[in-house]
């Protein structure tokens, strides 16, 4: 199983994305290619991205079943704790006109 999500990615991307997967919700896509197509499919991610942001989560074979990549500006960041990938949060930007 492969998971897509998405935010403010290009029309033409989010078109390239439903070619091989399923878009179940809005910027969220589904299916189940083969590993090659999955790389493929994150290298098309890469290109047409622009200034959104995407993750990638696929089940495999470590302790948590899954692994997953990121692209773009976020607040989470994956990060290896152990050997088991977690997120991590970046503090929120502070306000400069805030009291």
């Amino acid at each position: 199983m492969l998971v897509i999500a998405t935010e403010s990615i290009p029309p033409r991307l989010r078109g390239r994305l439903a070619i091989w997967l399923v878009e179940v919700r809005a910027g969220v896509y589904v299916g189940n290619p083969s590993a090659k197509l999955r790389d493929f499919i994150w290298e098309q991610t890469e290109q047409g991205l622009e200034d959104g942001n995407a993750i990638m989560a696929w089940n495999t074979n470590t302790e948590s079943g899954y692994d997953f990549k990121t692209l773009g500006t976020n607040r989470r960041i994956p990060v290896d704790f152990d050997g088991i990938r977690l997120v991590s949060f970046l503090p929120e930007k502070e306000d400069k006109n805030a009291l």
